[in-house]
């Protein structure tokens, strides 16, 4: 995962450095979205669970092309149909129950994006992204589980999306975001295969032009 951060991070550098000669402007942003969550390895994936995102951006134009976007989202992820050990002193034989789970994090993507079309109001985004666990449940019993996960995931985000101007400064868009987790979801995994987050989104928001 680091190798492909640092290369992400390596284009991210060479963009801004060969646009850094155009006197850019600052786009702000604000959204909310429906997600698809799941955990997946190599091979297999947990059934997908729909939840939420809401979050900020910052957008730095180096060019009419080229601009730099910066992210912070309150992410829930997850996934349905997962099984919990039930506990029952009187019953010796071990039962389990139908759960679903459900992460919070607060991600944190660094991408670049590229504008495109006649006016260049269609956008394609992509680079690393970090998140920070925040709260991890159970919905079975209502169970805090966050000690059985790692605290931080990180790996690839990108996106498409289109803005619909209102004014000069103002302009609504919609986008379809995705993310794919490339660290271990788990502390302790008794698989062979890395279990990572896969999430994608859409989302709808509005941006201001500040500069």
């Amino acid at each position: 995962m680091k190798r492909v951060i640092i290369t992400s991070m390596a284009i991210l550098g060479f963009i801004v450095t060969s646009s850094a000669q155009n006197k850019g402007k600052i786009e702000i942003g604000l959204n909310a979205g429906l997600n698809s969550s799941n955990a997946s390895t190599g091979y297999d994936s947990a059934d997908p669970s729909i939840g939420f995102n809401f979050g900020a951006s910052a957008d730095y134009y180096f060019s009419n092309s080229w601009s730099l976007k910066a992210k912070l989202i309150y992410d829930r992820k997850g996934w349905d149909n997962d099984l919990i050990q039930v506990s029952d002193q009187f019953d010796p034989v071990v039962r389990y129950a139908s759960t679903d789970i459900n992460l919070d994090y607060l991600t944190v993507p660094l991408m670049a994006s590229w504008h495109f079309g006649n006016r260049k109001n269609w956008y394609l985004n992509f680079g690393p992204y970090i998140g920070f666990l925040m709260n991890a449940k159970e919905t079975r019993f209502d169970s805090d589980i966050k000690e059985s996960f790692n605290k931080v995931d990180g790996g690839l985000a990108f996106g498409l999306g289109v803005k619909i101007p209102v004014s000069d400064k103002f302009k609504v868009f919609i986008e379809y975001e995705g993310q794919g987790g490339m660290a271990e979801l788990f502390k302790y995994n008794d698989y062979d295969d890395t279990i990572m987050n896969a999430r994608s989104s859409l989302n709808v928001g509005i941006n201001f032009l500040l500069y």
